[in-house]
């Protein structure tokens, strides 16, 4: 990326965060009062919070052009907790591609300069390796769940039908053991 552009996104960094953290939150249509916007206190608002500072960290390692091919956590954090919502997968990851509109509003007439223009394309390249990247993390978060839902409806049978007196005693790890034979 061009060294230009690079000096223009860290002149617009604090707009871009604020932008994308607006974008992601209206995705949240019972938040009426603003709530998760406004309140800035941790353990006041957690998922505000690890929004805002997710965004942040995410800005900045693709600034910086750094790899994250390994998982970087700014990005696990937001996907934890987009994965337990009630999101479509599309809505759920939509405020990555997000990304690109923002960048694009925030550069504004700059991207009319042919260096800044390819370093923006370069940049977007960047943003779907992320998404991609997202992708995997939010499908290992969402097998966790369902795995979750599974072993409780297996605890949970395995309780009715003991307390209805269908099963004999045998202990629910032999129960969930003979399931999986």
């Amino acid at each position: 990326m061009d060294i230009k552009f690079n000096e223009i996104l860290k002149e617009k960094k604090f707009d871009i965060s604020k932008r994308w953290l607006e974008v992601i939150l209206a995705s949240y249509p019972n938040d009426k009062s603003g709530f998760l916007m406004n309140q800035q206190d941790r353990f006041a608002n957690p998922i505000g919070y690890t929004f805002s500072t997710g965004i942040d960290g995410i800005i900045e390692v693709l600034v910086k052009g750094e790899d994250f091919s390994e998982s970087i956590s700014f990005l696990e954090d937001i996907i934890k907790v987009r994965a337990i919502q009630d999101f479509s997968p599309a809505k759920a990851m939509a405020f990555i591609f997000q990304l690109k509109t923002i960048v694009r509003e925030a550069l504004g007439k700059e991207i009319g300069q042919n260096q800044i223009y390819i370093s923006l394309l370069e940049f977007e390249s960047k943003i779907d390796d992320l998404a991609l990247t997202a992708f995997d993390i939010y499908v290992k978060y969402r097998e966790q769940i369902y795995e979750l839902r599974t072993d409780e409806l297996k605890r949970m049978t395995f309780t009715l039908l003991k307390k209805a007196n269908l099963m004999s005693e045998i202990p629910v790890q032999e129960f969930e053991h003979k399931d999986q034979k």
